[in-house]
């Protein structure tokens, strides 16, 4: 039975494809009512009111903008673009549902290196973190910090709450828009060696968002780790570029720093945080802290997570390269 309560979906207004758009597509497909919380009133408001979405305008970082778009909602998911504020964003948002008091469930994506990123070796002598790093000496992104605090904030706050941690999404910048210069030459530049991972595709993390929002007690006070299907190191994903793109696309390792260098630092010069998560990213599924694969989607949502392949046919950057 479809809930009649609106249920708020914040960051409603990212690209086309991005999980909460998706997720506001299928929550109206299957009849829910949907409060999409967007930053400003533009094309992108606009389309998700011809979908029969519930716009509101304001600011996560403003609590009464935050309290009057709760209002009348009992589920909540939250997701916020990379930014410094974002554990600011999450307390905030916590602090409205506290008030609010009937909230059923907040739906936290929550996106960080899983493997390390525990209180025991967080809190480690640092030549220890450091080893078990591979020598990294960055140990966490600002970005990942924040997800860390946010589920920490929203644990003590006692809001029922689940958390989704993603691994490394397929359409990341690193592996989606950053690669595209290259990518149009028929090369897959990338800086992880030999290294395999296995990204997720962000239909499916709506998916299962979706799911938990329409139904939340049985995943109340849970913490699910997802990845992609399967394992690939870079002459695979290599493949799958072709596949989507129709050529041929061949792998050219890269070192970490020089591509953070020419590709990271060039683009995002005028956003150091994002930068900053990005550069540390990349030197993290370097030195293999991504080499992991779950089948916690598959338990969920009783069928195998979506391709690297199939996402990438599905991504709109790759789709206007291939069309080019």
């Amino acid at each position: 039975m479809p809930e009649r309560n609106p249920i708020l979906i914040t960051g409603a207004a990212g690209e086309i494809g991005g999980v909460s758009r998706v997720m506001v597509e299928m929550l109206l497909e299957q009849g829910h009512p949907v409060r999409a919380f967007v930053r400003r009133d533009d094309e992108r408001a606009h389309s998700l009111r011809q979908a029969g979405a519930e716009v509101f305008v304001g600011d996560l970082l403003n609590i009464a903008d935050v309290a009057a778009a709760l209002k009348g909602c009992r589920r909540i998911y939250f997701s916020m673009s990379l930014s410094p504020y974002y554990t600011d964003a999450v307390a905030l948002m916590a602090a409205a549902a506290r008030a609010q008091g009937d909230i059923e469930v907040f739906v936290n994506i929550s996106e960080y290196e899983q493997s390390y990123m525990t209180f025991e070796k967080m809190t480690a002598p640092r030549e220890e973190r450091r080893s078990w790093l591979g020598g990294l000496v960055t140990d966490w992104s600002p970005q990942h910090r924040a997800h860390w605090i946010s589920e920490q904030v929203l644990h003590w706050s006692g809001i029922p709450t689940v958390n989704v941690r993603a691994t490394i999404f397929v359409e990341n910048p690193i592996l989606t828009w950053l690669a595209l210069g290259p990518l149009s030459k028929g090369e897959l530049r990338l800086p992880f060696g030999l290294q395999r991972l296995s990204p997720i595709a962000g239909y499916d993390v709506a998916e299962l968002c979706v799911r938990i929002l329409v139904d939340p007690a049985p995943h109340i006070s849970k913490s699910y780790e997802l990845t992609g299907p399967e394992l690939k190191d870079m002459h695979g994903f290599a493949e799958d570029y072709g596949a989507a793109l129709g050529r041929q696309v061949s792998y050219i390792p890269e070192e970490v720093d020089a591509w953070n260098e020419n590709y990271v630092d060039s683009a995002l010069a005028e956003n150091p945080h994002v930068a900053e998560h990005l550069k540390t990213l990349t030197r993290l599924v370097a030195g293999g802290r991504y080499d992991v694969v779950t089948d916690q989607l598959e338990t969920l949502l009783g069928r195998r997570p979506k391709t690297v392949r199939w996402a990438l046919e599905n991504n709109p950057r790759i789709r206007k390269v291939a069309a080019a």
